[in-house]
């Protein structure tokens, strides 16, 4: 199974990091968006699967870490996207325990390895243990306040699918572009391309956030604290679907 694992894996990986590039770049809401979008995640959730199984047989526990946040975070992107406004349902609360599992076990182990009671991993460093628990607590606890208010709406289901698709799109850059550099031109390498294709993912979901918080406030502003007598308030309608 090994060799259709790796394989799966590389492919994947390819295709996900094609696709998501892509989908950054191309019209939002078009067909051609759609396409990329659904090929990023079939692509990015094979890989990810996969390079944790073999991760998990050659005791990589980095990477074992990186695969399970790296799945984590384009499902429940996946996901928001596929909800209406106000939705939510019981793959959400599945997601909820998964990340709250996850994190609660990577921290813990973090917390072990500080502790000099157990050795590190293959000379995992201490703090990768912390950063991958951290963000899986914090997006757990996303989860869970999104299933207390009964789902997402408008720009901020949008914030929700943009930042969990493209933080999922930064660790699959950085596996590629600075843990295999040795892979691309020695001119990709001087030059600090491959840092800025691995950080390309959030900066444009910083872009995007922005963009949707200042026109948010824009729209807030502008509208009317109340309705003149007799006439019916003004209706302020979220942005339209953007980012990955």
């Amino acid at each position: 199974m090994r060799p259709i694992l790796l394989f799966l894996h590389i492919a994947g990986g390819t295709l996900g990091i094609l696709s998501g590039f892509a989908a950054m770049f191309l019209r939002k809401g078009f067909r051609c968006h759609r396409l990329a979008g659904h090929v990023f995640v079939i692509s990015m959730l094979t890989m990810s699967a996969c390079g944790t199984i073999l991760a998990i047989g050659k005791d990589q526990l980095g990477n074992v870490f990186g695969g399970v946040v790296t799945f984590y975070m384009v499902a429940t992107a996946a996901l928001t996207a596929r909800h209406r406004d106000g939705e939510s349902g019981l793959l959400d609360w599945g997601a909820l325990l998964f990340a709250s599992a996850a994190g609660i076990g990577m921290v813990t182990l973090g917390l072990r390895v500080a502790s000099n009671l157990i050795p590190p991993t293959n000379g995992v460093p201490t703090a990768m243990y912390f950063v991958f628990g951290s963000i899986a607590l914090l997006s757990g606890a996303g989860d869970l306040g999104m299933l207390l208010r009964g789902g997402l709406s408008g720009s901020q289901r949008i914030v929700r699918h943009l930042w969990r698709m493209c933080f999922g799109l930064f660790i699959a850059s950085a596996s590629v572009f600075l843990a295999r550099a040795q892979l691309f031109p020695a001119l990709f390498q001087k030059t600090g391309a491959l840092v800025l294709l691995t950080l390309l993912p959030l900066l444009v979901a910083i872009f995007w956030i922005i963009r949707f918080r200042l026109k948010k406030g824009s729209q807030s502003a502008a509208a009317p604290a109340s309705a003149p007598h007799g006439q019916p308030a003004t209706v302020v309608k979220a942005p339209a679907m953007g980012g990955v």
